[in-house]
């Protein structure tokens, strides 16, 4: 069986068990083996998997464990897809997103992050402008999350106007 048989196999198995965790595993087989048609299906594939966690998570009005590895994954994979609406300019969209995110998990700092991100956009504060003045990508870095973590001095700035003038309540 060649590398790529065995890799769709691995995959497929993982889509099959719903496993977003396991699909995360090969993630980096994937992006070196696959061409760019199957490497965009496999990451698809990942959201419509966290799509219908996310559904199951709301319809059973609970809130996703950062710590067991199923939720931990489905989070990372809709705060992409929160991202990559952001990066589009689609900020409404994203701003829904995030305000989801940021109810969704039972990690603090997670949530707290996300309300940030959230409120950001619901200002109508483009990507660019989020990174560059409010994100503190360095330290985020060294936090090694998976979602912006860190912020800048701004952001409290920015919180404090959202409570002071009837902007996005928390």
């Amino acid at each position: 069986m060649s590398n790529i048989e065995k890799l769709k196999s691995e995959v497929l198995e993982a889509q099959q068990n719903s496993d977003i965790a396991a699909l995360y595993v090969l993630e980096q087989r994937a992006y070196d083996i696959f061409d760019e048609d199957t490497l965009h299906s496999f990451y698809a594939n990942i959201l419509d998997l966290a799509l219908e966690k996310l559904t199951d998570t709301l319809e059973a009005h609970r809130v996703m464990d950062s710590n067991e590895v199923q939720d931990f994954a489905t989070l990372r994979a809709l705060y992409e897809y929160a991202i990559e609406h952001y990066s589009a300019d689609k900020i409404a969209d994203a701003s829904a997103l995030f305000e989801v995110l940021s109810g969704l998990s039972n990690d603090e700092k997670f949530s707290q992050s996300l309300k940030l991100h959230w409120i950001a956009s619901a200002e109508n504060i483009s990507l660019d402008d989020f990174l560059s003045n409010i994100a503190d990508i360095e330290a985020t870095q060294d936090a090694g999350t998976f979602y912006i973590s860190c912020f800048s001095k701004e952001a409290q700035k920015l919180l404090d106007k959202s409570q002071t003038d009837g902007g996005t309540t928390l």
